[in-house]
This record gives structure tokens, sequence and C-alpha cells, in this order.
């Protein structure tokens, strides 16, 4: 999901971003932190492999990739499963990191509706299946029920409002 907002972000803006300024994580970064955690030097890890200290250098700048065998071994030194090492998804702080280096004229760039619709197709056709008239009126009145009872101006009602629906969200699907 946030991979997909790094990309739409580097889209809009006029220079190139790389991902190491994004913080997104590829496998060969994942193998670094993962044998970082483990407090290991890339020496001890190719000894214990019976590979060389280049390869394993290799895999983790993403040149080159552990095959299946290399991969379970890194798992069981790395004290993970398999599937932690191949899964490399980005932390909250790197979430935060892309939050903050994104202005809000790129933000408003940016199609989040068709951006989204990619993995939920629903937000591509629900505006021609629902009257979205009466939804709209009745979140109005909540909005500015928010907006008058605590002073929130439009955007904080409206994020207090979208955090109120993610709580029902979660608490629906328990």
């Amino acid at each position: 999901m946030i991979v997909m907002v790094v990309f739409l972000l580097r889209k809009y803006y006029n220079q190139t971003i790389t991902e190491k300024e994004y913080g997104v994580m590829s496998l060969g970064n994942h193998l670094f932190h993962a044998r970082k955690k483990r407090g290991l030097s890339q020496e001890e890890v190719a000894e214990k492999l019976g590979i060389s200290r280049q390869t394993v250098s290799k895999w983790e700048t993403d040149e080159t990739l552990p095959d299946i065998c290399q991969s379970k071994k890194l798992a069981v030194l790395y004290g993970m499963s398999l599937d932690e090492l191949v899964e490399f998804d980005i932390d909250v702080k790197e979430i935060q990191e892309i939050i903050d280096k994104s202005s809000e004229k790129v933000t408003e760039k940016i199609d989040w509706t068709k951006a989204w619709s990619k993995k939920y197709p629903i937000l591509d056709r629900y505006q021609r299946e629902v009257d979205t008239a009466c939804y709209v009126k009745e979140l109005d009145k909540l909005l500015h029920d928010l907006e008058k009872k605590y002073g929130y101006n439009e955007l904080d009602a409206f994020l207090v409002l979208k955090d109120i629906l993610a709580t029902v969200w979660k608490s629906c699907r328990k």
C-alpha cells in the first residue's frame, strides 16, 4: 500500500527520488537490517553459509538474490521464518518520513480514489451505483457537529471523523 503511495509521490515530484531517500525497504535492505539485528558481520554470515562476503554484500545491495536454499539458511541464521525474511514491508517510522516529506501541493495532485481503486475496485464503481447525496448530507452534519462542539477546523473535523470510522471498521471486524 504505502509503496504505491511512494511511487505516486515520486511521479509528481519534478526530481527523481531514490528508494533510499524515502526509505523504501528492499529485500537487500531487509537482509542488511536482519543481519545487523543479530549482530553479525558480512564475513560471519558468509562463513556460516559457506559463501563469499561479496555474495552477502551483493544480496544486501540488491545486485543479486539468494536462492531458496540460501534464503532458508539465512532465515535460520537470523532467527526468523522464511516468510518473515522475504516480507520486507515499510515500518511505521518510514511511513511517517514519507508523510513528512510530502507537500500539500504534491498530495493535492494525486487522485487518491483512482490510486486506491487499483487495490479496491469498488472505489472506481461505487459512484455509479450508490446515491451518495444522502450519505454526503449525513456526513456533512457530523463534520459540522464536530466543528461546532469541539471548535475543530474543517480538516481536523474530517480527520477525527475518519478516525472514528476506522475505529468502527476495526470493531466490526472482530
